[in-house]
């Protein structure tokens, strides 16, 4: 049974799916479609060309799917795409996308956003990523799964995060972090393999020695990228997770931090 507060705003032509709860003072816009068993707390704004999918928990004054802090934006129809089971924290801030950035900005499943997030336009998010308190992403950002970005970390425009990464707290990230590393610092550093991580997510003893094989031969030799990069591709070849990080540092077009 769907619930809505007798002082929640909801458009009539919002799309509200059974079994959605909309606390009190909360906004649904005209274009916004919430799927079954969402639950949207007290003061929260949702508006644009919106979807949110199943069993996503909204907090209070989460901010969903406004315009862009693009000043190339020009009033052009975009998205936002939230997948299931979400949960998005007090304050949180996901803008919509640009036309020059596919029009989309889209989150998805199983994702923590704490407080005070901020995902820009066109970001993309994978599943199962953690960001902590007032991570603060720029535009065209994008993190793969399983990712987790610490509390007061500033993401540039463009970078990439890769599956398994952590970054710690208070670090600014202005090139691309590789997926398996731990990263901090103000600009990011890397400091080995997110070891703790992948124990925790699985990775078996010989996918972790490849790993750490492959990242001493990327970021610890003093061989060239393109070398390093041949070398794992040659000595590795048995392992998709070494070949997965020499992919990701070969096409990157910022360059990765080391």
């Amino acid at each position: 049974m769907t619930r809505i507060h007798s002082t929640a705003l909801v458009h009539p032509k919002a799309q509200i799916a059974e079994d959605v709860e909309i606390g009190p003072y909360s906004v649904i816009g005209e274009n916004v479609r919430l799927h079954a068993g969402t639950q949207v707390q007290t003061h929260v704004v949702i508006e644009g060309w919106t979807e949110v999918g199943e069993h996503c928990r909204i907090f209070p004054f989460a901010c969903i799917g406004t315009i862009p802090q693009d000043l190339k934006f020009t009033g052009e129809q975009s998205r936002v795409k939230i997948g299931n089971r979400n949960t998005i924290r007090e304050y949180v801030t996901v803008n919509r996308g640009t036309g020059q950035g596919g029009g989309i900005t889209e989150v998805g499943d199983n994702n923590l956003l704490m407080a005070y997030v901020h995902v820009a336009h066109d970001c993309m998010i994978g599943n199962h990523v953690i960001l902590a308190n007032a991570a603060t992403w720029a535009g065209h950002i994008t993190v793969g799964d399983f990712a987790v970005i610490g509390g007061l970390t500033g993401l540039h425009q463009f970078v990439r995060i890769g599956r398994h990464a952590i970054i710690g707290g208070c670090s600014a990230v202005s090139q691309d972090v590789p997926p398996f590393v731990s990263a901090v610092g103000n600009r990011v550093k890397l400091y080995g393999l997110n070891t703790v991580g992948l124990k925790r997510h699985g990775f078996a003893e010989h996918q972790m020695a490849s790993l750490k094989t492959a990242y001493k031969l990327l970021f610890r030799s003093k061989m060239p990228m393109k070398e390093s990069v041949q070398k794992v591709r040659e000595e590795l070849s048995q392992s998709p997770e070494a070949q997965e990080l020499a992919t990701f540092v070969e096409s990157s077009e910022r360059g990765v931090c080391r």
